[in-house]
């Protein structure tokens, strides 16, 4: 059974930077696809950023800001977010699936795997 663990959200002022893991356990299988989403209060979750295989893919208000690495030893995924706004502030989930297409990697709907979330809420 795969279980998705994710940590390091908080409180940050804006201009600020945050890194958060998502520790997975379990096997996810065919071609992997681990990706972050985020749900602000009274909106949609929404697309942040993935890995699909080696590659990387970012929402355009991540690109520039938010970079995914992974340490593949501690089978964990991070996103490190910088400069960050208040209208990042939301409830960030790592997801997971397997074997995506290209235009499913947005999609909520296609993970099969889901954290509990960590809460980033950035204010001064």
């Amino acid at each position: 059974q795969v279980r998705l663990l994710e940590s390091g959200g908080g409180l940050v002022q804006p201009g600020g930077s945050l890194r958060l893991s998502c520790a997975i356990s379990g096997e996810i299988g065919g071609t992997p696809t681990v990706a972050w989403f985020r749900q602000a209060p009274g909106k949609e979750r929404e697309f942040v950023a993935c890995f699909r295989g080696a590659n990387t893919v970012y929402s355009d208000s991540g690109k520039g800001r938010f970079t995914l690495s992974r340490d593949v030893a501690k089978n964990t995924v991070y996103l490190q977010m910088n400069s960050l706004k208040p209208e990042d502030t939301a409830t960030y989930y790592c997801a997971a699936g397997s074997n995506f297409r290209q235009p499913e990697l947005r999609d909520r709907g296609r993970y099969s795997y889901w954290g509990q979330g960590t809460r980033v809420t950035v204010s001064s």
